[in-house]
C-alpha cells in the first residue's frame, strides 16, 4: 500500500494540529508506478502537436544535372550557376526522411488503467518515503497528506500563503524549487522554454475560484487546482509519484466522494 498512514493531522494556518480524521478509501489504492508511467506518457503524448516541415522545403530552385563525365559528382546543380542544390547531402537542400504531420502521436490508455493511475498517484502524496524519493523537502513530524483548515483559501496574498506553508513546515520545499531554476539543455532553450524549474507543492481547493488560487500562484513551482482536475499527470508528474500535496479539509471531503 502507498499510503502509510490510515489518519492525518488537520493543521491550523499557525501550524497547530487542530484534530485527526481519518483518510478517504482512495488513499488506500495498490501503489503502481508502472501503471502510473503508462497513463502520464500517453497525456503528454496526446497534448504534442503534429509537426513537420513544407513539403516545397529545400526544393525552390531551378535545378539541373550535368550527367555523367564531367569528373563531378552527378547531382542536381542551380541552372544559374555552378552550386549544387536540392538534394538532402547538399546545403540548403530538402531533408531525406523528415517527420510528416500525418503521423499519429496519440497513445490509448483503457478507463480503468487510466482511473488506477489516478487512485494509485494520490495514494503515494500520503507515503513519506515515497514523497522523500522524488525529492520533497519537509519536516519530520508533517503527516502526508498535509491537510490544512478551510481559512487557507481565503488568503489574498502571496507573503501570507508563504507565511502559511512555513507554519507548516512545508517553506523548504518553495524554496528549493526557487534554487533549483536552471537552463534548460539542448535546443528547447531557443525555443521559448530557456529556463526549467522543479515541481513544488499541490494544492487542492475546494473551489476553483478561491482567493488562494491567485495568490498562491506566484511561488515558484506551486501548482492549486480542484479536487476535478487531479489526475496522474498533475499527481506525478513526469510520471515519478509522490508529489507533496497540501488539501484543505472540504477538497478531502470531496475526495472521499470518489
Amino acid at each position: 500500500m502507498a499510503g502509510n498512514n490510515s489518519s492525518v493531522n488537520v493543521y491550523s494556518l499557525g501550524g497547530d494540529v487542530v484534530k485527526t480524521i481519518s483518510l478517504p478509501t482512495a488513499f488506500g489504492t495498490t501503489f503502481r508506478p508502472d501503471i502510473i508511467r503508462k497513463a502520464v506518457v500517453a497525456q503528454e503524448a496526446n497534448k504534442r502537436q503534429p509537426y513537420g516541415p513544407s513539403k516545397m522545403a529545400g526544393m525552390r530552385h531551378a535545378v539541373s544535372t550535368w550527367g555523367k563525365g564531367r569528373g563531378v559528382a552527378r547531382v542536381q546543380r542551380l541552372t544559374q550557376g555552378r552550386k549544387a542544390a536540392e538534394s538532402p547531402n547538399n546545403v540548403g537542400g530538402r531533408r531525406a526522411h523528415p517527420p510528416v504531420p500525418e503521423k499519429d502521436l496519440s497513445k490509448k490508455v483503457n478507463r480503468k488503467e487510466k482511473r488506477l493511475a489516478k487512485l494509485s498517484a494520490l495514494a503515494a502524496t500520503a507515503d513519506p518515503d515515497i514523497v522523500k524519493n522524488r525529492g520533497h523537502w519537509f519536516e519530520e513530524d508533517v503527516t502526508l497528506p498535509v491537510v490544512v483548515e478551510e481559512d487557507i483559501e481565503a488568503l489574498e496574498t502571496t507573503k501570507e500563503v508563504l507565511e502559511a506553508l512555513e507554519n507548516l513546515g512545508l517553506g523548504d520545499d518553495i524554496i528549493r524549487a526557487k534554487e533549483g531554476k536552471h537552463i534548460r539543455a539542448g535546443r528547447g532553450k531557443m525555443r521559448g522554454r530557456r529556463y526549467r524549474r522543479p515541481r513544488s507543492i499541490l494544492i487542492v481547493v475546494s473551489e476553483e475560484d478561491a482567493p488562494l488560487v491567485k495568490s498562491a500562484g506566484n511561488l515558484p513551482g506551486v501548482e492549486i487546482v480542484p479536487p476535478s482536475r487531479l489526475n496522474a499527470s498533475v499527481l506525478a508528474p513526469g510520471g515519478d509519484a509522490g508529489r507533496l500535496a497540501l488539501f484543505t479539509e472540504s477538497a478531502l471531503g470531496k475526495i472521499g466522494e470518489w
